[in-house]
């Protein structure tokens, strides 16, 4: 499968809980952090969920 990269561009400070699950679950903990995912359905719907904290980088 295809990989992408996901960086974590905006703190979640004052998101909901689970928002900050989603980004535990991608492994994005501290701001700038980039992390390198296969491009399933789940990891698609979990970037979709944070997509105002995130940015899909090439």
């Amino acid at each position: 499968m295809a990989t992408i990269k996901v960086k974590q561009v905006k703190s979640r400070i004052g998101a909901p809980i689970d928002q900050k699950r989603t980004l535990d679950a991608l492994g994005l903990r501290k701001l700038n952090a980039v992390v390198e995912k296969e491009a399933t359905p789940q990891v698609l719907g979990m970037i979709n969920k944070v997509k105002h904290l995130v940015v899909v980088v090439k």
